[in-house]
This record gives C-alpha cells, sequence and structure tokens, in this order.
C-alpha cells in the first residue's frame, strides 16, 4: 500500500511539471497597417511558432470589412473555403497562399484593388493537448488610387562634346495619405543595360550609380529641384560615353514600422535621345599665309580655332618649325620654351598669335599650328580632338659668308711609314657675321682600283674625321682606332687653317683627300647653325710602294771549349724600307744540319723573355737572351753539356706598329748557323742490376741491386754522384714500365704512390751502389725491373758541374710464387679431422639404435654355429 501511494503522488508530480513547462501557441502576421497602392502586389505572411501536432500546419485567411463583414479568402486546408465572391480571382491566381515552409505561410494578391482594404485575419487550427496561447492574427490594409504622375521634359537632341545637357523631371502624386516621392535619371545605350545614373530618394538624400560618384564628388553632375515638383539633373562635360536615351523614373515611398522605407509604387519614361557631336568633327586650325621677311624683322603669325563647342573646351596651342617645338601655350595658360625674343599670346577667343623679334636664317621654315581641344569638368579632363594647321613658309633674307679654301700638302711621304701633313687654308672671308666660328671635315677617296673593277667608275668618299665650331672632334667609322690613339691629328693651328697628320703613313692610305669648310653662325637657341659650306678639290697623295728587306748575322762571342764552359753569341740585324721596326728573337738549336730545329729562347718586340721546348727547366737560370743595342741581341748559355752541342742560329721578324695599335708583322730573317762542337774526354760510365734472388713467396722481402762503375779519368768521389730512377714493367719485353722511386744527385729520395699493400725503399751502400728493397710482396710486384743512373761529375778543365749521358741498366725478371701447400694444408687437416669425427660419431649412434632401440626380448638366440635366419639377413 505505502509503495502504490508514492507511484501516485510521483504521476501527479510529473503531470504538473509537464503543464508548467508547455509552451503556448504564437500566430503572428505581417506588422501593419499597411497602405498600398492600386494595381500593385501585395504579400502578407503568416507564421506559427511554439506548437504540438503534426510539423506541417494549416492556414486559414478571412477579411473584415465594416459593410460587409467577414468573408473567407482562402485556406490551404480546404480548396473550397473561399467566398463565392472571391472565387473568380482565387481560380485566376490573382488571390493565391503559397506556402513558405511547413509553418508559415504568405497571402499573395497580384493586382490590390481599392475593394481589397480590409482586415485580414489569419488563423490555424488546433492540434495542442491544451487550448494554450493565440491561434489567429490580423493585419490591416488600405488600398488608395495610383495617382503617381512622371512628366519629363525632352533634353536637347544634339549636344557638342564638353557641353552640358539638362535633365528635367517632374513628380506629382495626391497627398491624401503619409507618401514620399523619389526620382532617378538612368541612361541606355545600344546594347548596354539601363544605368541609373543619381537617384535624389524619399528623404532627401542623393545616391549615386556605380559609375558616376566621382563625377559626382568634382561637380560633373549637379542637381537642381523647384518647389513646383520639378527635379533637374545638369551633366556637365559630357562625353561620347554620355549618348543615349534618358529615363526618368519616379517612385512613391511609406515609411513603415521600424523605420524602413516601403516603394509601393513607381513609374518610369523616356526623357529622350541625346547624341554628343565629336569635337573632332567640328574643330578647325588655320594658320595665316606665306611670308618673307629680312634679317632682323619681326615675325607674326595668327593661329585661327573654331568649333562647335569652343567655350567648353580648353584649348592646347603649339607652334611647330619643320616638325619641331618652338613655343607652346598650355591649357591652363602658361607658355612653354618661350624667350624675349619668342612669345605665343591669346588674343580673343580661337586666335592665338605667333611673335618672333629680331628673326635670323634659323627662323626660316615651315611653320604649322597644332591644336589639342582638351574636354572636362570637376578635374576630369582628356583630349577630345587634335588638328595640325596648314603650312606657312617663312623665308629670311640674308646674305650668306663668303669666302676661298685651298688645299697644300705640307709633308708627303716617300715611303711606306713616312709621316703626311696636309693643310687647308680659307682665305677672302666676307659677309661673316660677329661671333661666327669655321669647322672642317676631312674626306678621303681611296685610288681606284686596275681596270674592270667596279671601284675604277663609283668611288666613294669616306669620312675621316671632322671639327665642328666649338672644336669638337667627330671620327669617322674607320679611322676612329686611329684618331684616338693618336696615328691620326685633326688640328685647328690658326682661325682659318687647319691640318690633317699621319704619323706614320700606311699603304692603304694612299688616294685622294679633300677639305670641306663649313661656316656657322649664332642661332636663336644659343647655339650654332651652319651658313655656308666650301669644298676643295681632292689632292692626291701617293708614293711607289717598296717591299722592305731584313738580314740577320750570327757571330760566336765566346767559344765552348769543354764541357760546363761559357757560349756566347751575337745576332745582328739589318733592315730597308722600315720606319722604326721592332724585333722578336728565337735563338734555335739543331742536333745536326739535317735534324729537327727546336727554339731554346724567344724575345718579343716587347722584351718579355719566354723559354722554348728544347730548355731544360732545372737550367733555365744558365740561358741569357739580352737586347744589347738597337739592332743587336746577345745569346749566353752557361756550363755547357754534352747535350747542347750542335748548330745555333737566329730567327728575326720585324714588326711595325702605329700608335694605340698592336704589333704587325712586317718581315722575317734567319742568320747563319754557329757551332758547339767541343770534345769532353771525361770519365766513361757503366750500369748493372743484380738481385740476390728472382723467386719468392709473398710477405717476403726481395733485394736488388743498381752498381755503376766508372773508368778512365776517374773524379775523386766527393766531385762524382748520380741520379738513380728505377722502374718495374709487369710484361716481359714491355715499355720503359712504371717508375717506383728515385734519388737525386743530393741524396732527395722519393717514391710514387702505391696501390698495393707492399712497400719499397731505396738505400745507397756505397759511392756507385744503390739498392731497391721490395718489403712484404705480393702477386703484383711480379715483373722486370731496370734502373736507369744520370752520372754528375766536376770537370776538372772548366770546375763546373757537367753531367754524362744516361744510363740504363740490363733487366731482371722478378717472380712472386704462389705458397700451393701451405695454403692447402690447414683446410685439408682440418676437413679430415671433421670428416672422421662425423664418420665415428655415425657408427656410435648407429650401435645405439641397433641394440637399445630395436632389440627383441622374446628372441632365442641361435646356435653359433648355424646360418642366420633370411629375414635377419
Amino acid at each position: 500500500m505505502t509503495r502504490i501511494c508514492r507511484m501516485e503522488h510521483l504521476s501527479l508530480l510529473l503531470l504538473f511539471l509537464s503543464m508548467g513547462v508547455s509552451h503556448a501557441r504564437v500566430v503572428s502576421v505581417s506588422p501593419g497597417p499597411l497602405l498600398r497602392v492600386e494595381g500593385q502586389p501585395v504579400s502578407l505572411r503568416c507564421d506559427v511558432t511554439d506548437y504540438e501536432g503534426p510539423r506541417e500546419q494549416d492556414f486559414d485567411w478571412t477579411m473584415q470589412q465594416a459593410e460587409a463583414g467577414s468573408i473567407q479568402v482562402i485556406s490551404t486546408f480546404d480548396p473550397k473555403y473561399s467566398d463565392l465572391s472571391l472565387s473568380d480571382r482565387v481560380a485566376s491566381g490573382d488571390l493565391s497562399v503559397v506556402r513558405l515552409g511547413d509553418s508559415v505561410v504568405e497571402l499573395r494578391i497580384q493586382e490590390v484593388r481599392s475593394s481589397d482594404s480590409a482586415t485580414y485575419l489569419c488563423s490555424t487550427p488546433s492540434t495542442d493537448s491544451v487550448f494554450s496561447g493565440n491561434y489567429d492574427a490580423g493585419v490591416t490594409l488600405k488600398v488608395i488610387a495610383n495617382t503617381l504622375k512622371v512628366a519629363p521634359e525632352a533634353p536637347e537632341p544634339v549636344v557638342p562634346e564638353g557641353g552640358d545637357i539638362t535633365l528635367s523631371c517632374n513628380v506629382t502624386r495626391h497627398f491624401t495619405d503619409p507618401t514620399y516621392l523619389s526620382v532617378t535619371w538612368s541612361l541606355r545605350r545600344p546594347g548596354i543595360p539601363l544605368v541609373d545614373i543619381l537617384t535624389v530618394g524619399p528623404d532627401g538624400d542623393v545616391v549615386t550609380g556605380s559609375g558616376s560618384a566621382q563625377r559626382y564628388a568634382d561637380g560633373g553632375l549637379r542637381l537642381a529641384i523647384r518647389r513646383d515638383g520639378a527635379f533637374g539633373l545638369v551633366v556637365a562635360g559630357v562625353t561620347q560615353a554620355d549618348a543615349g536615351m534618358y529615363v526618368c523614373t519616379g517612385r512613391e515611398w511609406i515609411h513603415e514600422e521600424g523605420g524602413q522605407w516601403k516603394n509601393i509604387v513607381e513609374k518610369a519614361v523616356e526623357m529622350g535621345a541625346v547624341a554628343v557631336t565629336p569635337t573632332a568633327r567640328s574643330l578647325s586650325v588655320v594658320a595665316m599665309s606665306n611670308t618673307t621677311l629680312n634679317m632682323d624683322d619681326t615675325l607674326t603669325l595668327t593661329c585661327l580655332v573654331s568649333a562647335g563647342n569652343l567655350a567648353s573646351l580648353a584649348l592646347e596651342v603649339t607652334w611647330l618649325v619643320d616638325g619641331r617645338t618652338a613655343v607652346s601655350l598650355g591649357r591652363d595658360g602658361v607658355v612653354s620654351n618661350g624667350s624675349p625674343s619668342v612669345g605665343l599670346e591669346r588674343t580673343g577667343p580661337g586666335e592665338f598669335r605667333l611673335v618672333v623679334r629680331g628673326v635670323r636664317g634659323s627662323d626660316k621654315g615651315m611653320y604649322s599650328c597644332r591644336v589639342r581641344a582638351w574636354v572636362g569638368g570637376g578635374g576630369r579632363w582628356y583630349q577630345a580632338a587634335e588638328k595640325t594647321s596648314n603650312p606657312v613658309q617663312v623665308l629670311v633674307t640674308q646674305i650668306k659668308p663668303n669666302f676661298a679654301v685651298t688645299l697644300t700638302p705640307s709633308s708627303t711621304p716617300q715611303v711606306t711609314g713616312d709621316p703626311t701633313e696636309l693643310a687647308c687654308h680659307v682665305t677672302n672671308i666676307t659677309h661673316f657675321l660677329a661671333g661666327g666660328r669655321l669647322g672642317v671635315t676631312w674626306e678621303y677617296t681611296p685610288l681606284p682600283g686596275p681596270p674592270g673593277d667596279r671601284l675604277t667608275t663609283a668611288q666613294t668618299s669616306l669620312p675621316i674625321g671632322s671639327l665642328d665650331a666649338h672644336g669638337n672632334l667627330k671620327s669617322g667609322t674607320l679611322y676612329r682606332d686611329r684618331l684616338e690613339s693618336g696615328a691620326i691629328v685633326l688640328t685647328r693651328v690658326e682661325p682659318d687653317t687647319f691640318k690633317l697628320r699621319f704619323l706614320r703613313t700606311q699603304d692603304v692610305d694612299m688616294g685622294a683627300y679633300a677639305c670641306s669648310v663649313t661656316a656657322w653662325t649664332p642661332s636663336r637657341q644659343g647655339g650654332m647653325e651652319e651658313a655656308a659650306e666650301f669644298l676643295t678639290p681632292p689632292l692626291t697623295v701617293r708614293w711607289e710602294p717598296k717591299r722592305p728587306s731584313l738580314t740577320a748575322v750570327a757571330q760566336r762571342v765566346r767559344e765552348a771549349v769543354a764541357g760546363g764552359a761559357t757560349f756566347e753569341m751575337s745576332c745582328t740585324v739589318s733592315h730597308v724600307h722600315l720606319q722604326d721596326p721592332g724585333y722578336s728573337v728565337l735563338v734555335q738549336t739543331q742536333d745536326s744540319v739535317d735534324s729537327a730545329t727546336r727554339t731554346v729562347l724567344s724575345l718579343s718586340p716587347d722584351s718579355v723573355l719566354q723559354h722554348g721546348g728544347a730548355t731544360d727547366p732545372n737550367r733555365r737560370d744558365s740561358l741569357v737572351l739580352t737586347k744589347t743595342g738597337p739592332a743587336e741581341f746577345r745569346f749566353h748559355l752557361a756550363g755547357v753539356q754534352q747535350t747542347d752541342r750542335g748548330f745555333y742560329r737566329c730567327d728575326i721578324t720585324a714588326w711595325t706598329k702605329q700608335p694605340g695599335q698592336a704589333w704587325t708583322k712586317a718581315v722575317s730573317a734567319k742568320s747563319n748557323k754557329v757551332q758547339i762542337n767541343f770534345q769532353e774526354t771525361g770519365p766513361l760510365f757503366a750500369v748493372a742490376i743484380r738481385s740476390d734472388t728472382t723467386t719468392l713467396y709473398p710477405w717476403e722481402t726481395a733485394k736488388m741491386v743498381c752498381a755503376l762503375s766508372v773508368s778512365g779519368a776517374s773524379p775523386k768521389s766527393d766531385d762524382l754522384s748520380y741520379e738513380v730512377r728505377w722502374y718495374l714493367t709487369r710484361l716481359r719485353g714491355g715499355n720503359k714500365g712504371t717508375l717506383l722511386a728515385s734519388v737525386d744527385r743530393f741524396g732527395l729520395v722519393k717514391k710514387e704512390a702505391r696501390n698495393a699493400s707492399s712497400d719499397v725503399s731505396l738505400e745507397r751502400t756505397d759511392t756507385h751502389t744503390y739498392a731497391l728493397n721490395i718489403h712484404a710482396t705480393q702477386d703484383s710486384d711480379s715483373g722486370e725491373y731496370h734502373c736507369q743512373a744520370t752520372p754528375w761529375y766536376l770537370s776538372a778543365s772548366t770546375g763546373a758541374w757537367t753531367h754524362g749521358a744516361e744510363l740504363t741498366s740490363t733487366r731482371v725478371f722478378l717472380t712472386v710464387r704462389f705458397p700451393m701447400w701451405d695454403s692447402l694444408k690447414l683446410p685439408l687437416l682440418y676437413g679430415s679431422v671433421a670428416s672422421v669425427s662425423v664418420g665415428l660419431f655415425s657408427l656410435l649412434l648407429g650401435f645405439i639404435c641397433a641394440h637399445c632401440c630395436c632389440r627383441n626380448t622374446t628372441h632365442t638366440p641361435r646356435s653359433r654355429n648355424k646360418l642366420m635366419d633370411l629375414e635377419m639377413d
């Protein structure tokens, strides 16, 4: 019983809690009251929240009027819910209900009528378990007559570029309810949708279109609103983009609850099409007729400009002389390139006058007036057109300077390399203005070629160089390097004398020369202008070219009578038909008259000494080649050896050089031969090789001895030393082989890098014996060994160290055998022991298995003297 009571109390508590937390149904509609215009679409929204039951709710719409009472409009549940007076409108779709969601619908009236003014009630059937909240809500709709009128004034159909367009539009309505008006100006161009220019809102605010904000801020769009309801817009500084059909749109607005503006009706009317006349079509620029003046007169030219919209244009006027700018007047009225003697001013609308005082010869030419028309407003300027007038010829009568020009040779060459100098003289100068100067231009024409050559009939003048009125040098293309290096010099030695000088004339310089003198007078721009020019007749510079020749003679200065002595030879050179040549010398040697020639030393024209391929690098300090005179060279060889015996001569080449240029080879000559042939009675040397063994095993040490012997006039041991080198050849009878190690005559040992694990060492056991030790020999050390030795001894006759001929020993073949028994005895011993051990273990294992695991306990042993059973066998 106690448990039952407790359950009843718990159920009551849950019911109470569920009633306390339940929600109340809420039905709401669009806030009102609503004011709409007859003939416009109207939408009334209704939604329900905090409800129970199915998710999708149904709605009923009714309208309540004072005189007609309640009228059923439409329902989402019952298709026959509508009143008979509204059934036709429902069937035609003029009245409809659209479900926007499970709990949201919208009543739509396509064209609202004045009879639709009423209070619209939206109700929902109850689907809740408990009746709570509201189940309907209403909104009042008032429909007024459409009294909005838009009456625009047609703008000017044609407007010049840069002009103004005035757009006037009258927007009115009958003021019966608190409504407000707005006006929008738009532009429609072919192929482009309607674009809004500017809107005056219902609250008086101005809203610009997407491309009109900057123009409105710059003043290109201006409003003109009158009290009679007319709205005016002025489009200033029109361009081609402003042409098209203008449209005026009037709108009527209400201020609904919540502070939102609602457009209840609008009307758009075309104002008219506007065409923009391009400025280039109407722009006209005319200059005055031709003019002839004397020096120092005043030149006056007038430029007349006309255009359909001249007053709205900003003009930029420029006077051109032969296509060059003389003076300009900007659209802001600022003159450019003007001076006290040259001015440009505006004398009237479209009239501009050029004044040049004190004309000069440089003022002549074809004058034209160029006009650039700019259109814009509020800082948005752009060039609309440009036109240039007809050219006007201006002539200035002046007396040109007159003078005579002669060309004379001051110095002519007799042979190639001689200097050449030509003088250009100006005489009998008349009518030369004060401040005038003279300039000169030198020209060269090559000599005609052989008969039939095309150059014979058509010779081209080549410019060498020129000096202008200020003395500035301008080089010709082919002569630029020689002028810059000073090989050719152009000078003005006197105001009326010019000279051309070749320091060393070349064969290619033979030809005809002419000088052209130009008179320069001061110009208005502050520079110099050309007034007159005179050219001299050509002057031919020619000589009989002679081939240069060269002779070289070698003489013995000091004889080498024995090894270690000093040999000296001098080479003297003489030339013909050469101008200040430079010489290069090669000292060459031959072992015999018919043997190959080798170069010992060389000396360049710039006295740079180089050693040739016949020079021993260790003896370079003993070789000297010097220039002892302008045409004499001396060769010095100290400490001659037997290898130096042979024939020596000089190969001399003459070179010529222009200033700033490289040496050019002219001619070469070889001297007679001088022989070094001394007889040396020094000691005789021999070399032999021996080895303590020729066969050994790896890791043993091999020793080979290179023994040298001396006979004849044997020097003292302190006066004798050797250079010894050891070589290895892998194959019998092979080439020289690989160098293993060497010791020089000072006892310095050098070993070559090795790839094997073995090593070598050298030792000198006595004065004439050298030993090679190979430690830890390997297979790679097998091969033929031999030694080479070069003896050095102190000559008793000269007191200098002299080396003898190189000696090569016979060859010894060293064999490193492979130790077969030593390599196999341990593996064989280990294998035998392992085999015996495995065999004994197998026998023992078999015996155990036969006697223990396979034993039959019921078997009766047989007699020893009987045969075994067949099964047991």
